[in-house]
């Protein structure tokens, strides 16, 4: 780790930090107070990737739903509107509908081989948006003249690297950069982020092993073709697994290469100087 101690990090003129952990347990609302309360650079991966990596595919997603529409579709046809992602840190709807759900069509489903390229399309967006932390380091640096740095991860971040292996490229180039910070959270949590997820089933990037898996189960439970599962219906089914198999991924990432702090701790933090603390105390605990 690139902070031997608390000491090393309370003293360290230049604070690096990566959150990474279940997505609503408060990642994005951190690296906002950070940005806002403390000097940080907050660099979202989600949105790099929305933007740098996966931008043309949204926007040819969006123009393709346009063109069935005679209206939109002649104005398309002579450049006469423009279709484009408005994605933010906050919102990253464009992102998601992108990678859609599987299933029956006339309810907004996509064929599996189609989701299956989306997802893995997704995964090397994602890769490269890790990578480009150190790019974003220097700027951060040089153009603005930040000395402090949050790097925002996906929530899917253990779903592309491998925590367990001392030589993962990806993971091996950012923790030279930057301290890897897990927000772990409770069972109370997760039930909770699951009533949430039922509510309002969104799209998500999931490992391939564990997605065919997953579809070949649902679908052997439920007798339903490909193109008869509601895709809403089967992401629920999948989230609580998802959570369930990610879990031991973030304690490994933790483990291995970084600290832990608690989602019941990050609910407190409401300055810089608080957050530099809580980490400073989860070095001391390793």
């Amino acid at each position: 780790m690139i902070y031997g101690s608390a000491d090393h990090w309370r003293k360290a003129p230049n604070k690096r930090i990566m959150l990474f952990g279940m997505s609503g347990l408060g990642k994005t609302h951190v690296s906002t107070l950070l940005r806002e309360t403390g000097g940080w650079f907050h660099y979202s991966v989600d949105y790099r990737i929305g933007t740098r990596y996966m931008g043309e595919h949204i926007a040819d997603n969006f123009k393709a739903e346009a063109m069935k529409v005679p209206f939109l579709a002649q104005l398309l046809r002579t450049d006469s509107i423009y279709v484009a992602s408005n994605i933010t840190f906050d919102n990253l709807a464009p992102l998601s509908t992108y990678l859609g759900k599987p299933g029956d069509p006339a309810k907004g489903g996509l064929p599996f081989g189609e989701y299956m390229r989306r997802q893995a399309l997704h995964a090397e967006a994602e890769k490269s948006a890790m990578l480009d932390t150190a790019q974003f380091i220097e700027r951060a640096k040089l153009l603005y003249g930040y000395d402090h740095f949050v790097c925002d991860s996906s929530g899917s971040i253990v779903e592309v690297v491998n925590p367990e292996d001392p030589a993962d490229p990806v993971l091996s180039a950012v923790t030279q950069l930057l301290l890897p910070v897990w927000i772990e959270g409770t069972e109370a949590h997760t039930e909770e982020l699951i009533r949430r997820f039922d509510r309002d089933p969104k799209p998500m990037y999931y490992r391939p092993e564990f997605l065919q898996a997953a579809w070949s189960e649902y679908r052997a439970a439920t007798g339903e073709a490909e193109d008869r599962v509601d895709p809403d219906a089967f992401v629920r089914w999948a989230y609580s697994r998802a959570l369930a198999h990610r879990q031991p991924r973030y304690a490994a990432l933790a483990r291995n290469w970084g600290v832990t702090v608690a989602a019941s701790d990050i609910a407190r933090v409401r300055t810089a100087e608080d957050m530099v603390e809580l980490i400073a105390h989860a070095l001391s605990a390793r």
